[in-house]
């Protein structure tokens, strides 16, 4: 089941985010999330109209996912980012793949015109997960990250939201 996220989900989201952080480079940090963090983290998300939506299932939150702004300047408002983690005893099963096509209809529904992701060039699930879902393949960055002692590759993929569902606001009023 995917639902928005609540604050009373933080505590699960974190782990999965921590997790992440510890064990993979699907996030270009080492530095694990605080409570404090989260909390501003997730406020921000929900004060700027973006979503927060969690998988959960019997065992509680099994993944969750968000974007936000892809750059700052008003030109980019079309654009956004999105994140997106599994909890380890999820992965592989469907999960991601839930999410991301969630947030592509919110993203539509915002009438957003793209959403980017950022994955790290070793990771062939999450990469073929996007390249089956429609993204594509946008930019590939050599050793922009550095995470356990190695050099890290960054790929961009980018996937253009359906015309009819993210027309800029000019157009929409033609």
């Amino acid at each position: 089941m995917i639902d928005n996220a609540t604050r009373r989900d933080l505590p699960e989201i974190l782990a999965v985010y921590n997790e992440v952080i510890r064990n993979s480079t699907a996030v270009y940090t080492d530095v694990e999330m605080t409570e404090e963090r989260g909390a501003a983290w997730f406020d921000a998300k929900v004060a700027s109209g973006f979503p927060f939506i969690v998988a959960r299932d019997a065992s509680g939150v099994t993944g969750f996912g968000t974007f936000g702004e892809f750059r700052a300047p008003l030109c980019y408002r079309h654009s956004v980012e999105h994140s997106v983690h599994i909890r380890v005893d999820r992965r592989g099963q469907g999960v991601g793949r839930a999410l991301v096509i969630e947030l592509l209809a919110r993203a539509a529904a915002m009438r957003k015109h793209i959403m980017i992701a950022g994955i790290d060039a070793d990771n062939a699930v999450s990469i073929g997960l996007h390249l089956s879902l429609g993204f594509r393949n946008v930019g590939h960055f050599h050793e922009v990250g550095f995470k356990f002692g190695r050099w890290l590759d960054l790929v961009f993929l980018q996937c253009i939201i359906p015309a009819t569902a993210a027309l800029p606001e000019a157009a929409a009023k033609s």
